[in-house]
Protein backbone atom coordinates (compact mmCIF):
# COMPACT_ATOMS: atom_id res chain seq x y z
CA UNK A 1 0.00 0.00 0.00
CA UNK A 2 0.98 3.22 -1.08
CA UNK A 3 2.18 5.38 2.16
CA UNK A 4 -0.51 7.85 3.45
CA UNK A 5 1.44 10.28 5.93
CA UNK A 6 3.71 12.82 5.35
CA UNK A 7 6.56 10.19 4.42
CA UNK A 8 5.80 10.01 1.00
CA UNK A 9 8.67 11.66 -0.89
CA UNK A 10 7.52 13.49 -3.50
CA UNK A 11 10.31 15.12 -6.48
CA UNK A 12 9.29 18.17 -7.26
CA UNK A 13 11.02 18.69 -10.60
CA UNK A 14 11.85 22.20 -11.84
CA UNK A 15 11.82 22.65 -15.38
CA UNK A 16 15.48 22.07 -16.19
CA UNK A 17 15.33 18.90 -14.47
CA UNK A 18 12.01 17.58 -16.43
CA UNK A 19 14.15 18.65 -19.65
CA UNK A 20 16.84 16.74 -18.41
CA UNK A 21 14.53 13.33 -17.35
CA UNK A 22 13.74 13.48 -21.16
CA UNK A 23 16.85 14.51 -22.96
CA UNK A 24 19.29 11.43 -23.16
CA UNK A 25 22.16 14.18 -23.50
CA UNK A 26 20.54 15.56 -19.85
CA UNK A 27 21.53 12.13 -18.73
CA UNK A 28 24.46 11.33 -20.12
CA UNK A 29 25.79 14.41 -18.90
CA UNK A 30 25.12 13.90 -15.45
CA UNK A 31 26.10 10.56 -15.46
CA UNK A 32 29.62 11.60 -16.40
CA UNK A 33 29.89 14.54 -13.75
CA UNK A 34 28.85 11.38 -11.81
CA UNK A 35 31.79 9.21 -12.08
CA UNK A 36 34.25 11.87 -12.36
CA UNK A 37 33.31 12.38 -8.89
CA UNK A 38 30.54 15.22 -8.49
CA UNK A 39 28.39 14.60 -5.46
CA UNK A 40 25.86 16.90 -6.57
CA UNK A 41 25.36 15.43 -9.91
CA UNK A 42 25.14 11.84 -8.40
CA UNK A 43 22.90 12.99 -6.02
CA UNK A 44 20.31 14.88 -9.20
CA UNK A 45 20.98 11.88 -10.91
CA UNK A 46 19.69 9.45 -8.27
CA UNK A 47 16.66 11.99 -7.39
CA UNK A 48 15.15 11.50 -10.83
CA UNK A 49 14.14 8.06 -9.35
CA UNK A 50 12.96 8.55 -6.07
CA UNK A 51 9.36 8.20 -6.84
CA UNK A 52 9.69 4.91 -9.29
CA UNK A 53 11.39 3.29 -6.21
CA UNK A 54 8.72 4.18 -3.49
CA UNK A 55 6.27 3.34 -5.64
CA UNK A 56 7.88 -0.27 -6.22
CA UNK A 57 8.55 -0.64 -3.12
CA UNK A 58 5.03 0.09 -1.32
CA UNK A 59 3.73 -2.71 -3.74
CA UNK A 60 5.97 -5.00 -2.32
CA UNK A 61 4.52 -4.79 1.27
CA UNK A 62 1.49 -7.12 2.87
CA UNK A 63 -0.66 -6.01 5.47
CA UNK A 64 1.54 -6.91 8.18
CA UNK A 65 4.61 -5.46 6.85
CA UNK A 66 2.52 -2.38 6.29
CA UNK A 67 2.40 -1.71 10.06
CA UNK A 68 6.62 -2.01 10.67
CA UNK A 69 7.66 -0.71 7.38
CA UNK A 70 7.47 2.58 5.52
CA UNK A 71 7.90 2.52 1.65
CA UNK A 72 10.09 5.79 1.93
CA UNK A 73 12.04 4.12 4.55
CA UNK A 74 13.21 1.43 2.14
CA UNK A 75 13.97 3.57 -0.64
CA UNK A 76 15.88 5.88 1.45
CA UNK A 77 18.12 3.16 2.55
CA UNK A 78 18.55 1.74 -1.04
CA UNK A 79 19.72 5.38 -2.29
CA UNK A 80 22.50 5.33 0.42
CA UNK A 81 23.28 1.95 -0.89
CA UNK A 82 23.31 3.62 -4.09
CA UNK A 83 25.43 6.72 -3.27
CA UNK A 84 28.19 4.36 -1.49
CA UNK A 85 28.34 1.83 -4.56
CA UNK A 86 28.06 3.62 -7.55
CA UNK A 87 31.31 3.09 -8.24
CA UNK A 88 30.19 -0.30 -9.27
CA UNK A 89 27.89 0.60 -11.77
CA UNK A 90 29.52 -0.03 -15.39
CA UNK A 91 26.17 0.87 -17.20
CA UNK A 92 26.14 3.85 -19.75
CA UNK A 93 22.01 4.03 -20.47
CA UNK A 94 19.03 5.01 -17.82
CA UNK A 95 17.76 1.36 -18.47
CA UNK A 96 20.67 0.15 -17.10
CA UNK A 97 20.79 2.63 -14.39
CA UNK A 98 17.20 1.53 -13.32
CA UNK A 99 17.95 -2.24 -13.26
CA UNK A 100 20.97 -1.20 -11.40
CA UNK A 101 18.67 0.45 -8.71
CA UNK A 102 15.81 -2.19 -8.64
CA UNK A 103 18.91 -5.01 -7.60
CA UNK A 104 19.74 -2.60 -5.27
CA UNK A 105 15.83 -1.94 -4.09
CA UNK A 106 15.41 -5.92 -4.11
CA UNK A 107 18.26 -6.52 -1.88
CA UNK A 108 17.17 -3.73 0.84
CA UNK A 109 13.47 -5.43 0.43
CA UNK A 110 14.79 -8.38 1.75
CA UNK A 111 16.81 -7.36 4.70
CA UNK A 112 14.11 -5.24 5.82
CA UNK A 113 11.65 -8.21 5.18
CA UNK A 114 14.19 -10.70 7.36
CA UNK A 115 14.63 -7.65 9.69
CA UNK A 116 11.00 -6.93 10.41
CA UNK A 117 9.73 -10.94 10.21
CA UNK A 118 11.87 -12.48 12.46
CA UNK A 119 10.99 -10.42 15.30
CA UNK A 120 6.94 -11.24 14.62
CA UNK A 121 4.90 -14.22 16.18
CA UNK A 122 5.96 -17.63 14.95
CA UNK A 123 2.97 -18.49 12.87
CA UNK A 124 3.07 -15.69 10.43
CA UNK A 125 6.91 -15.74 9.80
CA UNK A 126 7.50 -17.03 5.82
CA UNK A 127 10.56 -16.97 3.98
CA UNK A 128 10.73 -13.93 1.39
CA UNK A 129 12.31 -15.50 -1.78
CA UNK A 130 14.93 -13.10 -3.33
CA UNK A 131 14.34 -14.30 -6.80
CA UNK A 132 9.90 -13.76 -5.70
CA UNK A 133 10.84 -9.98 -4.69
CA UNK A 134 12.47 -9.61 -7.93
CA UNK A 135 9.99 -11.20 -9.97
CA UNK A 136 7.08 -9.14 -8.31
CA UNK A 137 9.11 -5.96 -8.55
CA UNK A 138 9.29 -7.20 -12.84
CA UNK A 139 5.45 -6.88 -12.75
CA UNK A 140 5.20 -4.18 -11.55
CA UNK A 141 7.00 -2.60 -13.89
CA UNK A 142 5.40 -4.48 -16.72
CA UNK A 143 2.28 -3.50 -15.56
CA UNK A 144 3.21 0.01 -15.92
CA UNK A 145 4.52 -0.70 -19.53
CA UNK A 146 1.04 -1.83 -20.58
CA UNK A 147 -0.77 1.23 -19.03
CA UNK A 148 1.26 3.64 -20.60
CA UNK A 149 1.35 1.92 -23.74
CA UNK A 150 -2.49 1.48 -23.56
CA UNK A 151 -2.76 5.20 -22.82
CA UNK A 152 -0.30 6.30 -25.54
CA UNK A 153 0.95 4.01 -27.87
CA UNK A 154 3.93 4.44 -29.93
CA UNK A 155 6.57 2.50 -31.62
CA UNK A 156 9.21 2.91 -29.37
CA UNK A 157 6.89 2.32 -26.79
CA UNK A 158 8.83 -0.82 -26.10
CA UNK A 159 12.18 0.38 -25.99
CA UNK A 160 11.01 3.45 -23.82
CA UNK A 161 8.81 1.41 -21.30
CA UNK A 162 10.94 1.65 -18.31
CA UNK A 163 11.75 5.33 -18.32
CA UNK A 164 7.70 6.14 -18.96
CA UNK A 165 7.30 3.87 -15.86
CA UNK A 166 9.69 6.38 -14.43
CA UNK A 167 7.54 9.53 -15.70
CA UNK A 168 4.54 7.84 -14.44
CA UNK A 169 5.49 7.56 -10.92
CA UNK A 170 6.22 10.81 -10.96
CA UNK A 171 2.77 11.77 -12.38
CA UNK A 172 1.51 9.38 -9.19
CA UNK A 173 3.11 10.70 -6.44
CA UNK A 174 1.32 14.02 -7.31
CA UNK A 175 -2.19 12.74 -6.68
CA UNK A 176 -3.45 12.41 -3.71
CA UNK A 177 -2.61 9.38 -1.26
CA UNK A 178 -5.72 7.70 -1.61
CA UNK A 179 -5.88 8.40 -5.40
CA UNK A 180 -2.52 7.02 -5.43
CA UNK A 181 -3.63 4.47 -3.51
CA UNK A 182 -6.11 3.32 -5.52
CA UNK A 183 -4.42 3.46 -8.95
CA UNK A 184 -1.58 1.51 -7.70
CA UNK A 185 -3.74 -1.33 -5.65
CA UNK A 186 -5.61 -1.50 -9.11
CA UNK A 187 -2.81 -1.45 -11.28
CA UNK A 188 0.05 -2.41 -10.35
CA UNK A 189 -1.68 -5.06 -7.67
CA UNK A 190 -4.05 -5.92 -10.03
CA UNK A 191 -6.83 -6.04 -7.40
CA UNK A 192 -11.21 -6.28 -7.57
CA UNK A 193 -12.29 -3.60 -6.23
CA UNK A 194 -13.73 -6.67 -3.41
CA UNK A 195 -10.42 -6.82 -2.40
CA UNK A 196 -9.40 -3.22 -2.63
CA UNK A 197 -12.07 -1.80 -0.47
CA UNK A 198 -11.30 -4.59 2.52
CA UNK A 199 -7.66 -3.26 2.32
CA UNK A 200 -8.80 0.19 2.52
CA UNK A 201 -11.50 -0.16 4.92
CA UNK A 202 -14.17 1.21 2.51
CA UNK A 203 -17.33 0.16 0.91
CA UNK A 204 -17.22 -1.71 -2.78
CA UNK A 205 -19.55 1.23 -4.04
CA UNK A 206 -17.10 4.28 -2.60
CA UNK A 207 -13.64 2.50 -3.77
CA UNK A 208 -15.47 2.49 -7.30
CA UNK A 209 -16.53 6.21 -7.11
CA UNK A 210 -13.02 6.70 -5.13
CA UNK A 211 -11.11 4.71 -8.36
CA UNK A 212 -13.24 7.02 -11.20
CA UNK A 213 -11.69 10.56 -9.28
CA UNK A 214 -8.48 9.40 -8.87
CA UNK A 215 -8.51 8.67 -12.70
CA UNK A 216 -9.82 11.90 -13.92
CA UNK A 217 -7.10 13.81 -11.07
CA UNK A 218 -4.61 11.82 -12.75
CA UNK A 219 -5.55 12.63 -16.33
CA UNK A 220 -5.38 16.54 -15.27
CA UNK A 221 -2.20 16.24 -13.87
CA UNK A 222 -1.11 14.36 -16.92
CA UNK A 223 -2.90 17.46 -19.20
CA UNK A 224 -0.86 19.89 -17.12
CA UNK A 225 3.06 18.44 -18.04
Amino acid sequence: MVSTDSSWTTRKNDSNDRDSWGNDLGFVELLDQARGGDREALGRLLQWYTNYLTILASTQLDRRLRKRVNPSDIVQEAMLEAHQDFGDFRGTSQGELLCWLRTILIHTLHRSFKRHLKVQKRDIRREVSLEAVSNRLEESACNWANLLAGHEPTPSAPMRAQEGAVELSNLLSKLKPHYREVIVLRVLKGLSFDEIAERMDRKCGAVRMLWLRALESFKASEDQR
